[in-house]
């Protein structure tokens, strides 16, 4: 992967600083955050890196669980059992629907009924419990979490933490580290196709438009692309490559301008347009689905395996679920699809990414509980070490899975996402490993542990043929400023998602997109780049 010295993981301050800046904030000498002053019932005397958590007397701790449909809650799950027998620690799960899983933990965070653990938060959805105290400034406590500390020195995560500080200079989630950015959506393409009409798979967007325009020739009643994800992941995942942000990259709908040393917003600059105008023209002229935007994802899946389309956007699990429902459709051995390499685009073979993934939240709470150094303990085993993150992932060795010469291997009966399709029981539905609330983050080689041969020539791939972008400085603004910038930066969304949709349908021309950056002016644009303008001004002035 050609990577620019340290803008890998910069945030456009130097290491050096970063450094001293996070040791500063893990001291344990900031106000509410002496680590001398936490009650220590059932805490390890002694827990340093590599050793198993285990509690010096039994004790409960409550959880915030998001129940995913797939593979929903069971309280015998081998997991808890485990986790217990491990640990010394039982588990209180408060479940959650996924679907109703953000709304649920801010009501439960805002009525002080959160569990003191909340696990699957995003980066940046802290923010707005921060100046209640609700959640834990997590940063003044890291001395306690030994295996963070070493996961974040070791892989150079200084910077990339960064990003994460409030005004205040603290951090309040704990993200999932990763030791290299991994992508993982991209187009699957129905390769057989393909290699019978001697189309070869693009490279490019400009070569996907060409592939498809030629597919529309040959097969006229087809549609070339139909997507799913009201088409979030591919606006996503192309907007890199043509220079700017969109679908579920569009974020606060701002791009740091390095020319300018100061943010614009995404939505009004030459290359959203420029992207905009590629998607209008493969709509116009029948090469993508118009219902991509507005259909449910089952209806772009049940084209794709049926024939009537010969791409589609997905991931590593979508692909296997395909093949499973096309055998039935098409018939085994009648059909091949793969994941390819995401197309670049005018900017180049670009991508984007960072190594930090959805994370915990600890409620802030835990400052009057008894087990306040044992919990974090607990939490720095089960997420940060690397016994854990095999744990949560693989599950237990002998009865889950077999691990020799550093290989690890599901045992016979069991299966996962089709690394062994003859496996009656499946390691998420009938034990609870490798679910969303326990396992991600972790080294390159426990990532990759689960990757198909096909799933790991991707990720070679995409490291061989990327470029990957510098990361952005962060917008540390204050608890007022972050009221405001929601009220300005929630209808400038609404609008941009709006008329981004109507521009790619042709529903408002493209000679308008002029008008359109005018109009969002009307929506307090100018009000919300001052303030994020300034506030990064003054974020950098200080850190001089």
């Amino acid at each position: 992967m050609n990577q620019k010295p340290r803008k890998f993981v910069g945030k456009m301050v130097l290491a050096t600083m970063m450094t001293v800046v996070l040791a500063a904030c893990s001291s344990g000498n900031g106000a509410g955050g002496d680590v001398t002053e936490v009650q220590t019932k059932a805490a390890m005397e002694t827990y340093n890196v590599g050793d198993t958590f285990k509690a010096t007397e039994p004790f409960n701790l409550s959880i915030l669980y998001s129940d995913h449909p797939i593979y929903p809650f069971k309280k015998d799950w081998l997991l808890f059992d485990k986790i217990t027998e491990l640990t010394g620690v039982t588990l209180e799960p408060t479940i959650v629907p996924m679907s109703d899983y953000s709304q649920k933990r801010s009501l439960l965070i805002s009525s002080g009924d959160a569990p003191l653990i909340i696990p699957k938060t995003y980066p940046g959805e802290e923010s707005a419990f921060v100046s209640s105290g609700a959640v834990l400034p997590i940063s003044d406590y890291i001395d306690l979490m030994p295996n963070f500390k070493d996961k974040v020195e070791k892989w150079g995560l200084e910077d990339e933490l960064e990003g994460l500080r409030q005004e205040d200079g603290k951090y309040y989630v704990l993200p999932g580290l990763h030791e290299e950015v991994w992508p993982d959506y991209t187009l699957l393409v129905r390769t057989d196709v393909f290699e019978e009409n001697n189309i070869a798979i693009p490279t490019t967007w400009d070569e996907l438009y060409d592939a498809a325009k030629k597919l529309k020739e040959i097969y006229p009643d087809s549609i070339p692309f139909s997507d799913g994800f009201k088409f979030n992941s591919t606006l996503n995942i192309a907007a890199t490559g043509f220079g700017t942000k969109a679908g579920w990259g569009f974020g606060n709908g701002l791009t740091y301008k390095e020319d300018q040393d100061g943010f614009v917003y995404t939505a009004t600059t030459p290359e959203y347009k420029e992207m905009l105008t590629y998607f209008n023209k493969l709509v116009s002229e029948g090469l993508l689905d118009k219902e991509s935007f507005t259909q449910d994802d089952d209806q772009a899946v049940q084209k794709f395996v049926s024939g009537k389309s010969f791409m589609i956007n997905g991931n590593s699990q979508t692909v296997v679920l395909h093949r499973n429902d096309m055998n039935k459709t098409l018939g085994e051995g009648k059909y091949s699809v793969a994941k390819i390499t995401v197309p670049g685009g005018p900017k180049g073979q670009l991508m984007s990414g960072s190594r930090l993934e959805n994370g915990v939240m600890i409620s802030g709470k835990i400052k009057k509980s008894e087990n306040f150094k044992a919990i974090m303990q607990f939490v720095d085993w089960l997420y940060y070490s690397d016994e854990g993150q095999e744990f949560a992932k693989w599950g237990v060795e002998g009865e889950t899975f077999t691990k020799e010469g550093g290989k690890r291997k599901l045992v016979e009966d069991v299966n996962y996402n089709g690394l062994n399709p003859k496996g009656t029981k499946d390691l998420r539905i009938d034990f609870g490993f490798s679910g969303g609330v326990f396992a991600y983050g972790g080294t390159t080689d426990l990532l990759q542990s689960m990757f198909s041969e096909e799933e790991l020539k991707f990720q070679q791939d995409m490291k061989d043929t990327k470029e990957v972008i510098p990361a952005e400085p962060p917008i540390p603004y204050s608890s007022e400023d972050r009221e405001r910038v929601t009220l300005l930066s929630t209808p400038l969304k609404d609008y941009s998602d709006q008329n981004t949709l109507k521009f790619i349908l042709g529903e408002r021309d493209l000679s308008e997109f002029d008008t359109f950056a005018k109009e969002l002016e009307s929506q307090g644009l100018s009000n919300y780049l001052k303030l994020a303008n300034d506030t990064y001004k003054a974020y950098k002035e200080n850190k001089q």
